[in-house]
Formats: structure tokens, sequence, C-alpha cells
């Protein structure tokens, strides 16, 4: 399931050096929309992540290659979507080492834009998947009717040793 950042638009030419605040679940999908509705045919689209600004997807629409790149340590491998009509990027199955800052630059003949987006990854240290939950719940219920069975034989056995 994914998890929309913003949608198409939602920059204006005053929010070029705003940074774009966006948290998603460890997991989860992301997705980083660009302003357009589509790429026009000059434009070439870069996405670059962290201190370092390391290259992770390329869009040259005018030659029609799209790229991306696993990153400078791999951490990307096999999770970066990128929509070739608008230039949005989507990161498959976050991972905390995910969070950072995304630069996306859009540029042309006559001009270059930059935008960035602050990206959080939350932690999934409490999150359950549906077996898990389960088997936690059954687990509880467990507990409570054997804690309820020692109370029960508790106060029974004292009943009966008063009576003695």
């Amino acid at each position: 399931e994914g998890v929309s950042v913003c949608s198409a638009g939602v920059f204006g030419d005053t929010d070029r050096d705003t940074v774009k605040s966006v948290s998603v679940t460890e997991g989860d999908s992301v997705t980083l929309n660009t302003v357009f509705t589509e790429i026009q045919k000059a434009d070439e689209i870069l996405w670059k992540f962290g201190t370092n600004r390391s290259l992770i997807a390329k869009i040259n629409h005018d030659t029609g290659v799209l790229s991306t790149y696993d990153g400078p340590d791999g951490r990307f491998k096999d999770r970066l979507k990128l929509d070739s009509q608008t230039g949005s990027l989507t990161i498959t199955n976050t991972r905390t080492t995910d969070s950072g800052v995304y630069e996306l630059s859009i540029s042309n003949s006559s001009s270059q834009t930059k935008y960035r987006f602050n990206v959080t990854v939350n932690d999934c240290t409490f999150c359950c998947h549906v077996p898990e939950a389960v088997t936690r719940l059954v687990i509880s219920v467990l507990v409570a009717v054997a804690a309820a069975f020692i109370m029960v034989y508790d106060i029974t056995s004292r009943k009966s040793e008063k009576y003695r």
C-alpha cells in the first residue's frame, strides 16, 4: 500500500526552497511526486539522495532513457520506480535507512528547478502483521484463562482448608 506524498501541482513557484516533510512506516511504499502531470520533451529529471546528493534516478525525456541506481551502498537495489509520464519517484519496501533528504532537479535548456523532500521512515518495532497479531491475541487469551483458573483454584483451596 503506497503513501502519496503530494499531488501534482503542490509546489508553486514560491515553494522551490521549501522542504516537503514526508513520513512513512517501514515496509510501506512512498511516492515523491513532481509538479508535472506530464514531462515536457526537453526535460531532464534527476533524483538525488542524502548529504552526498548521490544520484539515484534519472529521466532524460528527450532520449527516452529512464534509469534508477542502487545508491552508493546498494540500499535502493530493486526498490526504486520512476513514473515515465510525471517523473515521480516511488520507493518500495521502505527501510529506516531510507530516511533523509531527497532532491528533485528538473532541467531544460532554459532553466533548472530544485525541490526537496525530507523523508522519515518510522521504525516498525510496534507494528503487527495479521498472523503476528492473531498469535499475540491467542497467547494473551490463554494467559488470561490460565490466570483466572489459578485464581479460582486458589480461592477454592483456601475455602476447603478453612472448613477442615
